[in-house]
């Protein structure tokens, strides 16, 4: 049982940002000052990188704790309703990107 209404977990769930994170954001300036140009969320590459640095042929992908659910993170928690639901959703994160990690080196000219 939910102890949230339907509206309020709606707005809770959908504070959750999927590109623009704080762990991305610190990659993203560490690169920058230290002078790499980048492209953000390239859709011409499978998994969809969340930096892109072209000229050296580098992916990035900034995996947050919510959504891949790492072994022995100390922040990532299944949350406690649909508890099966987010069981099923973490496992099959975790299956889909290792695909995309290795489809990544037949698009490493076109990056």
């Amino acid at each position: 049982m939910d102890v949230l209404t339907a509206e309020q977990r709606h707005r809770n769930m959908s504070a959750i940002r999927s590109r623009d994170t704080k762990p991305e954001i610190i990659v993203r300036h560490y690169l920058w000052s230290r002078g790499f140009r980048y492209r953000l969320n390239s859709r011409k590459l499978p998994g969809h990188p969340d930096i892109v640095l072209r000229k050296y042929h580098t992916c990035i992908f900034v995996n947050g704790c919510f959504w891949h659910g790492h072994e022995n993170c100390r922040f990532f928690r299944l949350p406690a309703t649909h508890r099966d639901f987010w069981e099923k959703k973490s496992a099959a994160t975790g299956s889909v990107m290792p695909r995309s990690y290795r489809s990544l080196p037949e698009w490493a000219g076109t990056a």
